[in-house]
């Protein structure tokens, strides 16, 4: 199995493109490479049904973000505020960095 490099990192801003969530927007909360898979934080929400595991440990309806493919988000550019793919570009001090393809502006610092 080979892990696989995301354009999209923990902390990014993306916004759906397909499935029951479609348009919302969220921060990224990690990524997991291995499965293709991005967690963001308020979407798609799902319901667990968990039993008490430890003593003191209450049971009930634990509300979890579950993964979604990471084919299915785009980042969003924080300067033009729209889902946008992302090129990579060589910076001045020799550095390989991320750029919004259609303002052409930076996204990483």
């Amino acid at each position: 199995m080979s892990i696989r490099r995301f354009r999209i990192r923990k902390g990014d801003t993306i916004q759906v493109l397909q499935g029951r969530d479609v348009g919302r927007r969220g921060v990224v909360e990690h990524v997991v490479p291995a499965t293709g898979r991005v967690v963001v934080e308020g979407v798609n929400v799902r319901k667990r049904h968990a039993r008490p595991r430890a003593i003191g440990q209450p049971a009930g309806i634990i509300d979890f973000n579950a993964p979604l493919d990471v084919s299915n988000v785009m980042l969003v550019c924080p300067a033009c505020d729209q889902p946008a793919r992302v090129g990579y570009a060589l910076g001045d001090d020799g550095m390989k960095r991320r750029y919004c393809r259609k303002c052409s502006e930076q996204l990483d610092e």
